[in-house]
């Protein structure tokens, strides 16, 4: 297969449309709002098609097909814990982040606290969020090069880090947003073929699908309760980290800055909702065709922690040429991902950080657009090192620990901030610290890492640490981060956080243009 002369041609083509996007993009970044937000030009539609793009990743594409080939019905649930979250940004979130931010979400929350204490502690959950995910990409990734080139696991993931790089150090939003678009278009299409290709072994019913699966290997992988999660707490918790931490994913919140304002903001979650919810329905059908068609044994024996399931299907039903077809699309949809994170950890670390902190608002356009080349390469090298490091780990199952951090670092912040008067600095800084460390310590001691990656026995880690059983920390870090939020809220007062939530408000429901009260000056002493 590493010599499929087919596979490689379809790669170098869509590698060298990629580039030619980003030449073309590269020609059009000039200032920190094109780098960051493509100049905020992008039309609804190519927003959401790229917000698709940005979220159906690996984990998508390669992971959930991967855990429904392996354990059937219970790789429903991450299909439906990341949909169910965009209701909660299109209602709830993107009009207030659009309205009142400019690049991150922290933006939102320091809007009317002090600006450097939310800042930093926004910058320590966003980059722990974006690494986590960055994980999951880059090993999916480099488990694919490895099946299509039969290189070395670790110069795979070296190449695909190095290609990342280019896009996002010189193309910016824009080469990323096109990438995403282009790849999200792929990525349909080959979900749809490959469903169809499927359901063609089963005269096109899913259900006669579904039955042989069933006859296959029992009836158990028609219902939940299997491997993919360690009990009912553990598939709560999952779901509330996959639902409310799509809500709080920085580099999807990120993309309502790149269209004009907040209606064409809510159109792309629109549009984006429902492209996503046609490809995982399809995702739902890949796996159980992987199971019945190519069988769980052979999937796991091609390695990646099961992530090469549509790959080792699409070769079964379509040949080598629609083999070489989704493998080019699953290179292209996880390198879209992978620059969209980087970009997103590089707008936190640019300007949260450097310029809000360090420089205190006074940064020029150059040193910014500098320091952000700078954070880039520093992200990328990160990211190789870790995907080197979480070499055979299923990508869905690590999306799904990013999705619990962001839950709890993010998402309780900034719904108080948009909502309750009361909120206080100290309540803001410390709830996303509180979600972030204690998702980071949860995740740890659970048999993820203690018995996945560390190789102890399971019997010794449920001794050692007999209160954590949960892989997924969302059940305990979210409440956590609330309750953190408001209680410090409830003992301490802010006279200008109070003041400044009805100016907020009004920007918030009116838009910028429209509000009456100008946004107040970013002064040192409001830092």
């Amino acid at each position: 297969m590493g010599s499929n002369t087919l596979s490689i041609g379809f790669f170098f083509a869509f590698m060298a449309l990629t580039l030619a996007i980003t030449y073309w993009a590269a020609r059009r970044t000039r200032t920190t709002e094109h780098f960051f937000a493509a100049g905020g030009e992008v039309t609804p539609w190519q927003n959401g098609w790229a917000l698709a793009g940005d979220f159906l990743s690996a984990g998508a594409l390669l992971g959930i097909a991967g855990i429904v080939t392996s354990n059937g019905f219970d790789g429903m649930i991450y299909s439906i814990g990341w949909l169910v979250g965009w209701p909660i940004i299109l209602f709830l979130i993107v009009e207030p982040l659009r309205n009142v931010g400019r690049f991150t979400f922290a933006d939102v929350v320091a809007y009317r606290l002090r600006q450097r204490p939310v800042r930093l502690a926004g910058a320590v959950g966003t980059i722990a969020v974006i690494l986590f995910y960055l994980i999951a990409q880059m090993v999916a990734t480099g488990s694919l090069i490895k099946l299509l080139f039969g290189l070395p696991y670790i110069w795979s993931v070296v190449v695909v880090g190095g290609v990342m790089l280019i896009y996002v150090l010189f193309g910016g939003m824009l080469a990323t947003t096109w990438v995403q678009v282009v790849k999200a278009a792929l990525l349909m299409a080959g979900g749809v073929v490959l469903a169809l290709l499927v359901l063609t072994h089963f005269d096109m019913s899913p259900l006669k699908l579904f039955a042989a699966a069933s006859e296959k290997y029992g009836a158990r992988v028609l219902q939940p309760g299997s491997k993919v999660v360690s009990g009912r707490w553990d598939a709560i918790s999952l779901g509330i980290g996959l639902m409310f931490g799509t809500a709080a994913m920085p580099h999807v919140l990120m993309r309502a800055y790149t269209v004009k304002d907040s209606k064409a903001a809510r159109l792309s979650i629109l549009y984006a909702t429902g492209l996503i919810g046609l490809f995982h329905l399809m995702v739902f059908i890949i796996g159980f065709g992987a199971m019945v068609l190519v069988g769980p044994e052979a999937v796991a024996k091609a390695g990646g922690g099961g992530n090469m399931a549509a790959p080792l299907l699409a070769l079964t039903v379509g040949g080598n040429a629609f083999f070489g077809f989704i493998c080019a699309v699953s290179f292209a949809t996880m390198l879209a991902v992978v620059a969209g994170l980087t970009l997103s950890g590089v707008a936190t670390l640019c300007h949260d950080v450097w310029t809000n902190v360090v420089r205190n608002g006074s940064a020029s356009e150059a040193e910014q657009l500098r320091i952000a080349r700078v954070a880039t390469v520093a992200i990328s090298i990160l990211a190789i090192v870790l995907g080197i490091a979480f070499e055979g780990q299923n990508v869905a199952f690590m999306a799904g620990l990013a999705f619990s951090i962001a839950c709890a670092a993010n998402f309780p912040s900034l719904v108080l901030a948009i909502t309750w008067r009361r909120l206080t600095t100290s309540a803001a800084v410390a709830s996303i610290l509180v979600g972030t460390i204690s998702s980071l310590v949860l995740i740890y001691l659970s048999p993820t890492i203690q018995v996945d990656i560390l190789g102890k026995p399971l019997a010794q880690v449920e001794h050692e640490w007999w209160f954590v059983s949960l892989r997924n920390p969302a059940i305990i870090s979210l409440p956590l981060s609330f309750c953190v939020a408001i209680v410090l809220s409830l003992i301490t007062t802010e006279a200008n956080a109070d003041a400044t939530f009805d100016e907020m408000q009004e920007r918030m429901l009116l838009g910028p243009l429209q509000a009456s009260v100008p946004p107040r000056p970013r002064t040192k002493s409001a830092a």
